[in-house]
């Protein structure tokens, strides 16, 4: 048996026709007769009955058939493998993601680097607003951030691919009477210290959300994740973020509590791709896309 045999009743099987499963193949109906009858004289056993209707599969028939598949699909696999290994990625990717996910992107950069080790990756961290300015001057391929529907409409040059939605919470110290709550309304944010990160989405929720409410306590806005903890921790303010954003081993502490925001208290954000819609035949770039799609 050899890989054109088993090709050749996959095709007859799937299409229950000599004559259609020739056509398939685009050889003659009496060589892909000879072809499986040799190979049935071969095996010692009959893989189809053959009458007016077309052919049908033997109980052995579909076993060996099951079996030729398995071998077909490894393979596709394995040609698929050589040419990527013949179509080598090559090039540069420049990345800047928000502090809060960054967590997110190492395992898909690992991953990356050990499918196309001749990509060199460049990963920074920045606050959105740079990250959109240098998108914007072509300074970076891609950019990781958070955004809302609202924001996205304000970017035309900038092409956004949501890969995750996220739940505004608040992080307060664990002995704060805010960290046995289910959930916090925004109101109850007014009579709160808070500190901030430096992002345009957050920035929107205190002056549309919180401001109904009354003229927010903001005692900093900055993009040090450190300076927030431990303002946190020790009781001077409270910190506003997305739910994946204390994953960030650098917000992630045992004496912060996350407690998310009444729903419907304020508009969905999404983790987004973003890059300069000039940049969008970067083969590099969309391989990278996929990735991060894959594995978020």
């Amino acid at each position: 048996m050899n890989i054109e045999q088993m090709a050749y009743i996959v095709t007859v099987a799937n299409t229950g026709s000599l004559s259609k499963a020739a056509e398939e193949l685009h050889i003659s109906l009496s060589a892909i007769s000879q072809s499986i009858s040799k190979l049935e004289n071969e095996l010692g056993l009959k893989i189809f009955v053959r009458n007016r209707a077309g052919a049908a599969l033997t109980s052995q028939g579909e076993q060996i058939v099951s079996k030729a598949r398995e071998v077909i699909t490894k393979m596709e696999e394995v040609r698929e493998e050589v040419n990527r290994q013949l179509d080598m990625l090559s090039g540069e990717l420049k990345i800047a993601t928000i502090p809060g996910p960054i967590h997110l992107l190492v395992d898909v950069v690992s991953r990356f680097k050990r499918a196309y080790p001749t990509v060199k990756l460049e990963i920074y961290e920045k606050g959105p607003i740079k990250i959109m300015e240098d998108l914007y001057q072509k300074k970076l391929d891609l950019g990781l951030i958070l955004i809302s529907d609202r924001l996205i409409q304000k970017h035309n040059m900038l092409f956004f691919e949501k890969v995750r939605e996220g739940k505004m919470v608040v992080g307060v110290r664990k002995e704060s009477p805010l960290a046995s709550k289910k959930t916090i309304k925004p109101e109850d944010l007014i009579h709160e210290t808070l500190v901030l990160y430096d992002d345009a989405y957050i920035e929107q929720f205190v002056a549309e959300t919180l401001s109904q409410f009354g003229s927010p306590d903001i005692l900093f806005t900055t993009n040090n994740t450190d300076a927030i903890k431990n303002a946190v921790k020790r009781g001077i303010a409270v910190t506003l973020g997305i739910d994946y954003s204390f994953g960030n081993r650098q917000l992630r502490e045992r004496d912060i509590v996350m407690v998310e925001i009444e729903e419907g208290a304020h508009e969905n954000v999404f983790l987004a791709l973003v890059s300069h819609r000039e940049g969008q035949a970067n083969r590099v770039r969309r391989e990278f896309v996929a990735s991060i799609k894959k594995y978020f």
